[in-house]
């Protein structure tokens, strides 16, 4: 979805574009410096806030690595209620390190999670905690200079672009587009699955991008629905997506860019009533009670809750959800495809990075070249 745009916006952008661009000089004419750590670190991140798609992009590379190395995910764990460095343990909550982190220490509970806001320190804290450590992923770190990754990961989306963004806040770039020079690899996510070479091409060279950059295009990949609750997840409980098509479906969402869900649901089932709400929201009862209205008012007497993988998360702390409401929940996991057979090379690339750095449990300060 883009940004309603004010002119009156657009002199602070200006302002915002002098402030970053003099900030990343710094860091480029090596005047502050930088952290190298002696392993793989890989940055996953955007210049774009919100809605590009980075944890699936993240969840994707550590299903990639995690049988061959021992992962860590550094992320600074936004919207959480604690501060400074926090180890993901069996004990974590939400409002520890964030429903992201969450999400992913769940998911994988062989690998190490972690938080926090200044990455140099967080990093230094994993290694000491888990001197195991293979490979550091830093999720959503594209802007912080202080910690230099090995191999970066810029994601953009095939809806819109960063070519087509103007800075913050009068549009959605967190810096300005010449500053995608520092990614290795960019990848155009969320591209429609019959994507023609002509549309490539065409993005490809709108992007600009550098002959040392690879470019991947990658998919949503919508898997079958499953039950909010964990403890309804049984095989009772699969949703049949054949018998229940001709249900309603009422979509609740609180991420950045809820549009390609809402689209694929269109498809898929005759009456979608979606309730959005802003990215990472923290649900309330009058919430829940708001649901549980729209649900009731569908034109199709059987109907669903679906949501997101994201917002499953917060949406399980609500556990006096009476049934038959509560059995009616169901979250949409999502899973990325790279189209044009390239999944073999992008696998190939990575590992073969991670494998090459190999770890020498050393630290240094040192200043790189932009």
């Amino acid at each position: 979805m883009q940004k309603k745009r004010s002119i009156f916006l657009y002199p602070l952008s200006l302002l915002y574009g002098l402030v970053t661009d003099t900030r990343n000089f710094l860091y480029n004419a090596r005047i502050i410096k930088s952290v190298e750590f002696g392993i793989p670190v890989i940055c996953v991140g955007n210049i774009t806030a919100g809605g590009t798609g980075k944890t699936p992009h993240t969840e994707y590379l550590i299903d990639l690595l995690r049988k061959k190395f021992n992962v860590a995910v550094l992320s600074r764990g936004y919207k959480r209620r604690t501060s400074g460095f926090r180890l993901a343990d069996i004990t974590s909550t939400i409002n520890d390190i964030g429903d992201e982190p969450w999400q992913i220490s769940r998911k994988f509970p062989d690998i190490t999670v972690a938080v926090d806001g200044n990455r140099v320190r967080g990093a230094k804290k994993i290694l000491e905690i888990k001197p195991e450590t293979g490979v550091i992923i830093m999720d959503d770190g594209y802007q912080h200079r202080r910690l230099i990754p090995g191999f970066s990961i810029l994601l953009t989306e095939y809806s819109r672009p960063m070519t087509r963004d103007h800075l913050l806040p009068y549009g959605n770039l967190r810096e300005s587009i010449h500053n995608t020079n520092r990614a290795d690899i960019i990848i155009i996510t969320k591209s429609p699955e019959n994507i023609s070479p002509m549309q490539k091409r065409i993005l490809a060279k709108e992007i600009r991008k550098a002959p040392y950059q690879g470019l991947y295009f990658t998919s949503i990949k919508y898997q079958n629905p499953v039950p909010v609750f964990n403890d309804l997840k049984n095989d009772h409980n699969e949703f049949d997506l054949a018998k229940n098509k001709d249900c309603g479906i009422v979509l609740v969402t609180g991420i950045a860019n809820p549009d390609p869900l809402l689209e694929f649901l269109k498809t898929r089932f005759g009456e979608v009533e979606h309730l959005r709400f802003e990215d990472h929201h923290s649900f309330t009862s009058a919430d829940i009670e708001k649901i549980n209205l729209t649900l009731k008012k569908l034109k199709n007497a059987s109907g669903f809750v679906f949501t997101t993988e994201k917002d499953a998360v917060r949406l399980r702390g609500f556990t006096n959800i009476a049934e038959p409401l509560r059995s009616l929940f169901y979250y949409i996991p999502v899973g990325v495809n790279f189209l044009n057979n390239d999944k073999e090379e992008f696998d190939n690339l990575i590992v073969n990075y991670v494998r090459k750095n190999k770890r020498n449990n050393r630290v240094s300060e040192r200043k790189r070249h932009p």
